[in-house]
């Protein structure tokens, strides 16, 4: 028989108030944030890679699609990491497949990367069905309800931005 008590999982109002609104809007944003945890947790064990890792990649992948060339410098400045971390980093993914150093087209001392088509796959075929389902959610959204949560949830990334 356990004697741990039974710990909420919902904030009662010791950090936010007691206003019943105020509860239910940051309870509801904490559990997101859980489930989202959760999901890039599953998402990074099923791929075999750390959350740096998933971020590099992510970002490379966006670059591509936008057209854009990635040396290893800026992929250090995006990820906020050292560069001895990016080259592990880069060396850990050319290794396992997911990125391809390539020479720069234009300067010849220069490299840039690419990450793999089978990788691209992989994240589209591990978190498609996932992103699928935001998409119908927010496209659920009344274009005056979807103004409202835009603009919440720009504050909340704003007022958290402002924590050192």
């Amino acid at each position: 028989m356990s004697t741990i008590p039974d710990v909420p999982t919902r904030s009662t109002g010791y950090w936010y108030g007691r206003a019943a609104a105020d509860l239910d809007v940051l309870n509801a944003l904490r559990d997101y944030r859980a489930a989202e945890t959760a999901m890039r947790r599953r998402t990074r064990s099923s791929m075999g890679m750390n959350e740096t890792d998933l971020l590099a990649l992510r970002y490379l992948l966006e670059a591509q699609y936008a057209g854009r060339e990635v040396s290893p410098k800026e992929l250090t400045a995006k990820l906020g990491i050292s560069s001895a971390a990016t080259t592990t980093l880069i060396d850990r993914l050319a290794r396992s497949g997911h990125v391809r150093r390539k020479p720069h087209p234009r300067d010849r001392r220069a490299l840039v990367l690419e990450a793999s088509a089978e990788s691209g796959a992989e994240v589209r075929q591990t978190m498609g069905t996932m992103h699928t389902r935001m998409v119908e959610v927010a496209r659920s959204l009344p274009p005056e309800d979807a103004a409202v949560v835009v603009d919440f949830l720009t504050r909340m990334r704003e007022a958290v931005d402002q924590i050192d």
